[in-house]
């Protein structure tokens, strides 16, 4: 299936693929291949913001789940998304890239604070701008920051890396039944509660109008090839 070009994109990075094969914490070479394929696209001529969640590291839900008060356990896992896009950046800008760490959490000796005039200054300089911290408020998520991102950014469109390629009916790895789509609506995964992003994320971009479209980010090369229209991956949008 091929899909339109989107100049201007939002990426949404997963903790997790960070990791690489390992079951914790930050891989360099996984690290450095994320940082060339993603040099890859701004050569490529797309405008490229990323938001990276933090559950390489610490997962704010799952905290709590352990006994940390909700609200805590979310701010540690925003500190934990802030080391991922400061070791991100410094990929990029060891093969050349310019890159700025926008937080939403202020903290001025690692990062500039989270300003959307100067994000989109800094796009419009052929930067590549990673936001951290989430929202900077618990309670919320990395998709849902994404979501938030693109819309701010006036994105063309949402590409969330993960490690299956497009979205299912059902968890492909415990139903072998499970059907890929090729194109779903915001309905239909609100509806059907697919399992594409939260559903304050799916609503959001619902409403502004920015397709999301989801694909297996873990196969070398696969980033290029959907960017570029092609490759395995499913778009979700709204009605025609």
């Amino acid at each position: 299936m091929t899909r339109p070009h989107f100049d201007r994109i939002l990426l949404k990075l997963s903790g997790e693929v960070l990791m690489g094969k390992g079951e914790f914490g930050i891989d360099p070479d996984m690290v450095g291949r994320m940082a060339q394929e993603i040099a890859d696209a701004k050569n490529a001529g797309h405008e490229l913001c990323i938001v990276v969640g933090g559950g390489n590291i610490f997962r704010g839900i799952a905290g709590a789940a352990k006994g940390f008060d909700r609200a805590s356990a979310d701010y540690m896992g925003m500190l934990a998304t802030v080391m991922n896009a400061l070791a991100l950046q410094n990929a990029l800008e060891k093969i050349g890239v310019d890159t700025r760490v926008q937080s939403a959490i202020p903290m001025a000796s690692v990062c500039e604070p989270y300003i959307r005039r100067r994000a989109v200054r800094h796009m419009e300089k052929g930067r590549i701008v990673i936001f951290a911290a989430g929202t900077g408020n618990p309670y919320f998520t990395t998709d849902t920051a994404a979501a938030l991102r693109a819309a701010e950014m006036g994105c063309n469109a949402l590409f969330k890396g993960t490690s299956v390629d497009g979205v299912y009916s059902a968890d492909p790895k415990t139903d072998p039944d499970a059907t890929r789509y090729d194109s779903v609506t915001f309905g239909d995964v609100l509806s059907n509660n697919l399992k594409v992003m939260d559903a304050a994320a799916v609503a959001l971009c619902r409403d502004n109008n920015i397709p999301i479209v989801v694909f297996n980010i873990r196969e070398q090369g696969n980033m290029a090839d959907v960017l570029g229209g092609e490759g395995t991956a499913t778009i979700v949008k709204n009605k025609e």
